[in-house]
């Protein structure tokens, strides 16, 4: 297999700090994610990860820091503007519309792309036409990429588990994101369907070029496919660097272990 070509910095996260009241959930937190990169954001529970996350596609506003995506630093976005610029998520708890096709769910993610009104999309006249054929398109390629044609027509909210995150994955796909953020995408899966996971996730980076940053529980898959990991600990960073390097870092290792605390 070629080496991989990381290139430079397109997401800097710089001294975050996110509070809810009183009660402190990321405290002065910086790392950065290198383009082609699979960049991974492990802790245990309550460690902060998905309000990370929440911070970097706009969902929370942090009280204090800022991140800037290719050079562009963005302190209040919604997460709207967040996509248009290019970052797409995943959620742990599949917000997918359930009574939906898989086609039509994957679909939704195209929205952002959609540049005719909405009387044209309706009556599906002039470049209307033509603009949806060229999305349907782009969305049959994530479906054949997923392995899921099977199911184009099948309502999501009949397909098992691990099927409905492959539909999830898709919709952000879809957005032809160049940051893909991945919360717990392995989370409630078995063996097989993690396996699988892994594979989408290595030739999302691989075959479509897509930076992936990625949250996840299963300490076996980071060190598996990730090219550097950044450590969380109740809301603060204890470790940073390649898998061997937090493999070996005496405050990860309590952190896990529960002895630091």
């Amino acid at each position: 297999m070629a080496e991989k070509k990381i290139g430079d910095v397109i997401l800097d996260v710089k001294n975050i700090s996110l509070s809810f009241g009183g009660v402190k959930a990321l405290t002065d937190i910086s790392f950065n994610v290198k383009e082609h990169e699979i960049r991974a954001i492990i802790g245990p529970n309550g460690a902060g990860k998905s309000s990370m996350l929440n911070c970097i596609n706009g969902v929370y506003t942090p009280q204090q820091g800022s991140i800037s995506f290719r050079g562009q630093t963005f302190k209040h976005m919604n997460s709207r503007q967040v996509a248009e610029m290019g970052i797409a998520r995943t959620f742990q708890n599949l917000a997918l519309f359930k009574g939906m096709s898989v086609i039509d769910n994957i679909m939704t993610g195209r929205n952002l792309r959609i540049k005719s009104n909405m009387l044209m999309q309706a009556l599906r006249i002039g470049p209307a036409a033509r603009e949806e054929v060229e999305h349907r398109e782009k969305v049959e390629h994530i479906i054949d990429f997923l392995e899921i044609q099977a199911f184009r027509k099948t309502p999501v909210g009949q397909l098992p588990y691990g099927l409905q995150k492959r539909v999830d994955l898709g919709r952000a796909l879809a957005m032809e994101p160049q940051v893909l953020l991945l919360d717990e995408p392995m989370a409630g899966m078995n063996v097989e369907e993690k396996q699988d996971m892994c594979r989408f996730v290595l030739d999302i980076n691989d075959e479509f070029g897509t930076t992936v940053v990625l949250i996840e529980h299963d300490m076996g898959v980071v060190m598996d496919i990730s090219d550097r990991v950044v450590v969380l600990d109740y809301g603060k960073k204890i470790g940073d660097g390649t898998p061997e390097e937090v493999r070996n870092n005496e405050e990860v290792i309590s952190a896990y272990l529960g002895t630091s605390h």
